[in-house]
């Protein structure tokens, strides 16, 4: 059963247009010789293996490449004049449940019309996100999905070169690339730690893993919720990735910390799935001593007991919504908004 509200869609109408013309205007090696003053097949010599030309003419051309963010091609088969039928999808993580479901919803719009998605992980790094939207662009795709929307200065450049639509996924940033299909992360933290609130407790740490933006954004609902309590947070933070293990030592750091704690708002359901079992080990009754509420609402939170209070996100939505842009952005038929907010609920378990 879901409670709670589901944030209104907003609305921005500055879509950014992209022309077939645009996407035809990459920079060439010619483009590089001729900046550099040097022939097209030292450039092309370079490309192959730097070494191979002098370090002085080595920098000019490093120099002139990373200036019109040039884009090899891998792929000159797939000549510029015709569409690779591909949208290129930028994972943080293989591991976590909530990318594999948001690209299931991404799948299903692609597959429905003729189109395949190449994958790519970077691990919540800028920068290997650099090196795999650089690969993913040499092979053609018509359009990028990612789940970031916090980039280099140079991701940006070959976006901006490159020409094709582009899908900022699972956040609402102020000022994005391009299209943008997320939810509201600050205010479903602040509407989860408010739940607790309500609930009387007011010793509630909030437990964090990785500290990636949205783990950043989630504890700002969680401060401003409580500064408005006038109590004090208490933030129990790690970099390590999210496991159930890593709950029930982030639950001892707390208790160390703050012996009155009486509520933990975690940052996924695997953290707080973790500091359920580590509760139960220690005889520590939920949600009477401690209540526990996780993020995401996934299905293993409802096989534990006490089943586990989350917040609720439609990953798969998220995926269909952005695909379904994208490939109406590739029809010339784009939305007169940019950004949609397809909002949370709060699944009502046991563990609040």
């Amino acid at each position: 059963m879901i409670c709670y509200c589901n944030i209104s869609n907003l609305a921005v109408t500055y879509p950014i247009v992209m022309t077939q013309e645009q996407r035809k205007a990459r920079p060439t090696l010619q483009d590089i010789a001729d900046r550099v003053g040097i022939t097209k097949m030292t450039v092309s010599r370079y490309m192959r293996n730097p070494e191979s030309v002098s370090a002085k003419t080595r920098d000019k051309i490093a120099e002139v490449v990373e200036e019109l963010g040039y884009i090899q091609n891998r792929a000159p088969a797939m000549l510029s004049k015709s569409s690779s039928k591909a949208i290129g999808v930028l994972l943080p993580s293989l591991s976590n449940q909530v990318f594999a479901s948001f690209a299931q919803g991404i799948e299903a719009v692609t597959n429905a019309n003729g189109y395949e998605i190449l994958i790519a992980h970077f691990s919540y790094d800028e920068e290997i996100e650099e090196r795999k939207i650089a690969s993913l662009l040499s092979y053609q795709v018509d359009g990028l999905i990612l789940t970031a929307t916090s980039h280099t200065e140079r991701t940006l450049q070959m976006i901006k070169t490159a020409g094709v639509p582009v899908v900022e996924a699972m956040e609402l940033p102020s000022h994005p690339v391009d299209m943008v299909v997320g939810l509201d992360h600050i205010h479903a933290s602040y509407t989860a730690v408010k739940a607790m609130l309500d609930k009387g407790k007011r010793h509630i740490a909030y437990f964090g893993a990785r500290l990636d933006t949205r783990t950043k954004l989630r504890m700002q609902g969680y401060d401003k919720a409580m500064e408005e309590a006038g109590l004090p947070k208490y933030h129990i933070l790690t970099h390590e990735h999210s496991s159930f293990t890593l709950g029930g030592e982030l639950l001892s750091r707390a208790l160390a910390e703050c012996p009155e704690l009486d509520g933990v708002f975690c940052t996924n359901d695997d953290i707080a799935i973790g500091t359920i079992l580590a509760c139960n080990e220690r005889g520590i009754e939920v949600p009477q001593r401690i209540s526990v509420v996780g993020y995401n609402a996934l299905d293993i939170g409802q096989a534990i007991t006490p089943r586990l209070t989350s917040i609720y996100t439609p990953r798969y939505q998220i995926g269909e919504k952005s695909a379904e842009l994208l490939l109406q952005a590739l029809d010339g038929k784009r939305s007169e908004r940019n950004i949609f907010d397809m909002g949370f609920t709060i699944s009502r378990g046991e563990s609040l």
